[in-house]
């Protein structure tokens, strides 16, 4: 169950909720906790749905053979029912524990991930950057959960952010797994720039990235000077941490290593501007 649903990929997604609940609400209550399991099951759900489409292209590539239905461990018809129990539950917590809204967001990001970006990835190199929409919904649904608007400019600017994180964290996985994605009859960026020319526009996303973050205090998401201070730190380190991937050594040693930075300083960005909100909501009470 646990590899079926990818539970750190969908256990990311309910955080990232509950980020957008606390720069809301500044709390961290049952209800966050709530939308954020209800979310979790939703994600869950969907990610089990994704491997039920794509167990045939998953028994070709290494990184992919042993998950649960190309394995043997669990037959397709099984993995779809499980698939579908959590769809119906998930939506069904949002939608009881949270409102209308958060929900459609919530079948919004399974609709975009499994019916729109699973079978565009099969013909397009570029679905990554229309399916990186994907990983921007979350934090909305947190937001509208705690009463907040989806048009609202400050949850935008947190969106944009886990918008654009999707994009070098799917294509340093490419310069990776680039093999097995090819193996398995995936249109590939390998396929048209060279491992040197791809690792360059990688790193113009994760610079990309860095100035997103900076977005977030400058439109007053985080205005407190230290969590400013802090996000151009980051902003800093993760800059010179990657700029490996640069090297003319290209080694998938630094790909990894970059692939780990870039998710871990997303983490330490989530990290301080919930910590500031909390502190700030805290401090006008």
């Amino acid at each position: 169950m646990v590899e079926l649903c990818k539970v750190k990929i969908t256990f990311f997604v309910a955080v990232s909720t509950s980020v957008g609940y606390i720069i809301y609400s500044g709390k961290i209550n049952l209800e966050m906790i709530a939308v954020a399991f209800g979310v979790f099951i939703l994600a869950s759900g969907s990610s089990a749905l994704n491997e039920y489409q794509e167990r045939e292209y998953d028994a070709l590539m290494e990184r992919t053979k042993n998950r649960p239905i190309p394995s043997g461990m669990i037959s397709s018809n099984n993995a779809l029912i499980i698939s579908i129990a959590m769809l119906l539950a998930g939506s069904g917590i949002i939608y009881f524990v949270a409102n209308f809204t958060s929900m459609l967001l919530g079948l919004l990001a399974f609709v975009w991930y499994n019916l729109i970006y699973t079978p565009l990835k099969r013909k397009n190199v570029m679905a990554v950057v229309p399916g990186s929409l994907i990983g921007a919904i979350p934090p909305v649904i947190g937001w509208t959960a705690a009463g907040g608007s989806p048009l609202d400019l400050h949850i935008i600017t947190v969106a944009l952010f886990f918008f654009i994180w999707q994009i070098p964290h799917f294509w340093l996985l490419l310069l990776i797994y680039g093999n097995d994605y090819s193996a398995a009859g995936f249109p590939t960026l390998t396929k048209k720039f060279s491992n040197s020319q791809l690792s360059r526009i990688t790193f113009i996303w994760i610079a990309a990235l860095a100035v997103s973050g900076l977005l977030i205090p400058i439109s007053n998401v985080s205005p407190n000077i230290f969590s400013l201070l802090a996000i151009i730190f980051l902003g800093i380190w993760l800059l010179m941490d990657t700029r490996k991937i640069l090297s003319h050594y290209l080694e998938k040693i630094n790909f990894r290593k970059a692939f780990v930075t870039v998710n871990l300083y997303v983490l330490a960005i989530i990290i301080v501007i919930s910590i500031d909100q909390l502190l700030i909501k805290e401090f006008y009470r």
